[in-house]
């Protein structure tokens, strides 16, 4: 039961970096996904898989673990890497 702690990267659909600002606490699967056999659907017992929770800053998402002694793992933001170059540099 334990939760997990980061800030989501960026879509790779997207270009902007919408939604990928706040902090957002998960936690682990307990059980492993279980593939029915009828249908072949994906599922899980776990309902603790579901929640999703979205917080403004880290320090917002620490908070609320502690309040609720929820053990956590903070994971570290990865750093964004920025290639500028200008339109013209594609013709050198």
């Amino acid at each position: 039961m334990k939760a997990r702690i980061y800030q989501p990267a960026k879509n790779a659909m997207q270009s902007g970096t919408a939604n990928t600002h706040q902090w957002v606490l998960e936690f682990e699967p307990e059980t492993a996904k279980v593939i029915d056999p009828l249908m072949g659907w994906t599922g899980s017992h776990d309902m603790r898989g579901q929640i999703r929770m979205k917080f403004a800053t880290r320090e917002e998402a620490e908070a609320y673990a502690q309040r609720n002694s929820l053990p956590f793992e903070v994971l570290p933001a990865q750093k964004k890497k920025r290639h500028l170059q200008a339109y013209s540099d594609n013709f050198k």
